[in-house]
C-alpha cells in the first residue's frame, strides 16, 4: 500500500500529469456529447421514417453505443436513405473517437505518465527528508557492490546513484537503494541531503571521478570522498579536486599478490599489521618442523610467535596443539618485529630457491606485483601476450600463457610460485588448473575479479585468492570505520574491537565467542601491553582492545552479538 500510495502521489503531484488529466477529461466530455446527440438525433430520424413510437430513449442509447463501437448487431436499422447515411457518420465517428484516439489518448494523457509514476516510485529522484548518515555511492561495479553487502552487514545505511531510469529501476528491482540523478549535477546532491551523508564513493572512470569530487566539493567541503584512480597521473588530480582519498585498486591488489608470495626461502612474510601486533607467513617446508606437533615446535616457548592459523592448499585451519605439520603447511604467525625476527634467524636458512616468480599478465596489477617482488630483491618473469605491454626483455615474455612452451621459458618447472593476474576470472581459472596440472606442488596465487568465482579459483587449485571486489570493499570500509582490519586472505580478516559491556567482566570461555561466532580470540591489548594467545580464563576489561580473526560471517555475527549492531 506504501509503495501504491507513492506511486499515486508522484503522479498527481505533477504538473504535467495535471494537465495530461484535464486534456483526458476534455476528451471524454467531447466523447459524452458526441454520444448524446447521436442518441437524439436517433430518435428524429426515426419519426422521420414514420416509426417513432417503436423505440425508447434507452433504444436510442443502446444503438448508438453499438453502432459507434462497430459491434453492429443488426437488431435496429434505418431503412431510408438518411438513416443510412447518418449510421455511416456514427460509424465513421465512433473509429475515430473510439478505435484510433481514445486508445492513443488514453495512453498519451494517462498511461504512459502513470508507468513514469510507477518507475519514479522505484528510482526516486531523491532521498527521504529524514535521512542522514548514509554513504553515497555513484557507481555500481564489483567493489561498491562487495562495498553494498559489507554496509548492510553492519547496518549503515547508503544511496547507490544512477543517471540512467532504466538502469535505476533495475537496480532497484534488484534491491537497492538507488536514487536516480545525474552525477555531475550539483542538484543532485543537494537531493541526496550530501550535507547530511557521511562519505561519497567514486569508482568510475578516473574523469569521471574528478567531475564527481569536485562537484561534491561544491556542496559539502568537509565530507570524506574516497575516489578510485586507474592511471598514477590522476592521483594528484582527484586530490586537487578534493578527494579526502585516492586508491589505486590495481597498485593494491597487485601489492597484495606479492605479499603472499612467500618467496624461495623459509623467511617469515609480513602481510599486515594492527597497532603493535604484526601478522606473517611463513612455509614450513624443508625446515625442521616438518612432522611436528605444534604442541612440540617450540615456537612460542623458544621464539616467541604464536600460530594464529594454518593454511593447507588455500583452506584455512584453527590451529590446536595436536596439529602436524607438513610440508604443505604455511603457518600464519604473530607477534612483535623483534619476534619473527628471532623466527628468521632460525628458520629462514631453509627452503632456499632463488628461481624466479613466474607472474602472468603484465597489466597494471602483475606490474605492481612485480615492482613489489622486485623491492624484496626476488626475481621474477611477467608473460604477456600484449606487445606494447614488454617493458625488459630480460623480464617480460611476449606468449601466450596457455602455451606450454611460453610457460617453460619463463621457468614454470623451477619457479617456486606463480601468480595469476589477468582481469579475465575465466582466463584465471583455466590457467590455475593449467599450472597446477605442471607443477603440483608449487604456490599458485589467483587474482579474482567478482567473488563469485573465488571457490572456483581455490578448487581450480589456487593456494591463495586475493578478490579485486573484496580487497576495495574492505579499503573503503576501514576508511568509513577509522579500524584497522587485516584482510589475511579472501573472507578471512584479522580485527580489533573495543571490549564492550556485554564483554567486559567475562573471560574468553564465559564470553563464548568462538562458539558464538566462530572468531578467535589472538591478542588482548591493555594500555601498551599487547597479551599473544591469552589464557582463556583472563577477565576482559571494559574498552579493553581484543583483536581477533575469523571471516566475513563470524565478524558480522560478533558484531551483532557483543557489538550492539542488531
Amino acid at each position: 500500500m506504501k509503495f501504491i500510495s507513492s506511486q499515486l502521489a508522484y503522479f498527481f503531484a505533477s504538473r504535467r500529469t495535471q494537465t495530461n488529466i484535464r486534456k483526458l477529461l476534455v476528451f471524454i466530455a467531447v466523447l459524452i456529447a458526441m454520444f448524446l446527440l447521436f442518441s437524439i438525433l436517433f430518435h428524429f430520424i426515426m419519426i422521420y421514417e414514420g416509426r417513432g413510437g417503436e423505440h425508447s430513449w434507452l433504444s436510442g442509447f443502446y444503438w448508438t453505443l453499438v453502432t459507434m463501437t462497430t459491434l453492429g448487431f443488426g437488431d435496429i436499422v434505418f431503412v431510408t436513405d438518411l438513416g443510412r447515411l447518418f449510421s455511416m457518420i456514427v460509424i465513421f465517428s465512433g473509429v475515430m473517437f473510439l478505435l484510433v484516439l481514445l486508445p492513443f489518448t488514453f495512453i498519451e494523457f494517462f498511461y504512459a505518465p502513470w508507468m513514469q509514476a510507477m518507475n519514479q516510485a522505484r528510482a526516486p529522484k531523491e532521498v527521504s527528508e529524514d535521512m542522514s548518515g548514509h554513504v553515497v555511492i555513484t557507481n555500481l561495479d564489483a567493489v561498491t557492490g562487495a562495498l553494498i553487502r559489507k554496509l548492510e552487514a553492519y547496518k549503515v545505511k547508503y544511496v547507490l546513484l544512477e543517471e540512467d531510469l532504466q538502469q535505476a529501476i533495475e537496480y532497484s528491482d534488484l534491491g537497492y537503494n538507488v536514487v536516480n540523478g545525474a552525477p555531475d549535477d550539483l542538484d543532485t546532491y543537494g537531493k541526496l541531503r550530501i550535507r547530511h551523508a557521511i562519505m561519497v564513493v567514486a569508482t568510475g572512470s578516473d574523469t569521471i571521478n574528478t567531475n564527481i569530487t569536485f562537484t561534491v566539493r561544491e556542496y559539502n567541503e568537509n565530507i570524506p570522498v574516497v575516489a578510485t584512480a586507474a592511471s598514477p597521473d590522476s592521483v594528484d588530480i582527484l586530490q586537487m579536486a578534493g578527494a579526502t582519498h585516492v586508491i589505486q585498486m590495481g597498485q593494491m591488489l597487485g601489492k597484495s599478490l606479492a605479499r603472499r608470495t612467500l618467496g624461495g626461502n623459509a623467511r617469515v612474510h609480513v602481510i599486515g599489521h594492527i597497532d603493535t601486533l604484526v601478522i606473517g607467513e611463513a612455509t614450513a617446508q624443508e625446515t625442521p618442523l616438518i612432522g611436528k606437533k605444534l604442541k612440540d615446535s617450540g615456537l612460542r616457548e623458544k621464539i616467541g610467535v604464536n600460530v594464529v592459523g594454518i593454511w593447507e592448499r588455500g583452506v584455512f585451519k584453527q590451529p590446536r596443539a595436536d596439529t602436524v605439520i607438513n610440508e604443505k603447511t604455511v603457518l600464519v604467525l604473530a607477534g612483535t618485529v623483534e619476534q619473527l625476527r628471532k623466527y628468521d634467524e632460525i628458520l629462514s636458512i631453509y627452503h632456499v630457491s632463488d628461481k624466479p616468480v613466474v607472474i602472468i599478465g603484465a597489466g597494471r596489477v602483475g606490474r605492481a606485483a612485480a615492482k613489489s617482488l622486485s623491492e624484496r630483491k626476488i626475481d621474477y618473469r611477467i608473460i604477456d601476450k600484449n606487445p606494447e605491454r614488454i617493458r625488459d626483455p630480460e623480464k617480460y615474455i611476449l606468449g601466450d600463457a596457455a602455451d606450454r612452451s611460453v610457460l617453460e621459458k619463463a621457468g614454470i618447472k623451477e619457479a617456486h610460485t606463480a601468480l595469476i593476474t589477468t582481469h579475465d576470472d575465466d582466463i584465471n581459472i583455466y590457467l590455475t588448473i593449467y599450472c597446477r596440472e605442471l607443477r603440483p606442488k608449487m604456490q599458485l596465487i589467483s587474482r579474482a575479479t567478482f567473488e563469485k568465482n573465488i571457490n572456483t579459483l581455490h578448487r581450480a587449485g589456487a593456494d591463495f585468492v586475493m578478490s579485486y571486489a573484496s580487497m576495495g570493499a574492505n579499503t573503503i570500509f576501514n576508511i568509513l570505520e577509522g579500524q584497522d582490519v587485516l584482510m589475511l586472505a579472501e573472507g578471512l580478516n584479522i580485527f580489533n574491537r573495543k571490549v564492550s559491556e556485554e564483554l567486559a567482566g567475562k573471560s574468553l570461555i564465559e564470553s563464548d565467542i568462538r562458539q558464538e561466532t566462530g572468531c578467535t580470540v589472538i591478542a588482548v591489548q591493555d594500555g601498551d601491553e599487547m597479551i599473544m594467545n591469552p589464557d582463556p580464563k583472563i577477565k576482559l576489561k571494559l574498552n579493553q582492545e581484543i583483536i581477533l580473526i575469523g571471516r566475513f560471517e563470524g565478524e558480522s555475527e560478533f558484531n551483532k552479538r557483543f557489538m550492539g549492531n542488531k
